[in-house]
């Protein structure tokens, strides 16, 4: 799962680039590819940290929806060098951006994706360990004026697990933040 997302994510970014190299006019699709950290934290609970990446293009309603790629694991956060549950979340996250002409924008989200949890021991076979995930989430973006943006919001899981059919520790509130650097930017 984890091989198959990796090549998915590298062959996106490299269509991407093949697009930027190829592309002479200012009216393709290509409109601004960020990467960077996303640091999440579920409350009560894991801190999760990771990659991301966000994509807007002016194709896609005048750069207002932006399309995310995230990967945010406890193995990265809570569970580095503890016997916290290792836990892996593969988001993708379709947004709207408000104001997306001002350096200050709100945003909404919708996160689908996938959730494992690693429980070591053969003794926790029978719990369940994956889920599907579904999620909203809002918060406020600032661009800054060199090529860095940070996001924070706040996201609340509509499929949170209940320790017998789905994962115990998939809890419902949840924080982010993510730091992006801007990777391609149309001129």
């Amino acid at each position: 799962m984890k091989k198959k997302l990796v090549l998915t994510v590298l062959f996106i970014v490299s269509s991407l680039c093949l697009q930027a190299q190829t592309s002479g006019s200012n009216d393709g699709w290509l409109g601004e590819l960020k990467g960077g950290i996303r640091i999440q934290k579920t409350q009560k609970l894991y801190w999760e940290n990771g990659f991301a990446f966000d994509f807007a293009s002016p194709k896609i309603l005048d750069s207002r929806v932006h399309l995310g790629l995230s990967y945010v694991t406890t193995r990265l956060g809570s569970a580095m060098c503890t016997n916290a549950i290792k836990q892996d979340n593969f988001l993708f996250s379709p947004g709207y951006f408000f104001r997306h002409q001002k350096q200050l924008q709100p945003f909404a989200r919708l996160n689908l994706g996938y959730f494992h949890a690693d429980y070591e021991y053969a003794i926790f076979d029978v719990l369940p360990n994956r889920a599907f995930l579904f999620s909203v989430d809002a918060g406020l973006s600032y661009e800054f004026r060199i090529p860095l943006t940070i996001h924070l919001g706040a996201g609340y899981n509509l499929n949170t697990g209940n320790g017998s059919s789905r994962p115990g520790t998939l809890f419902p509130v949840f924080y982010q933040m993510s730091i992006y650097y801007s990777i391609l930017k149309q001129k």
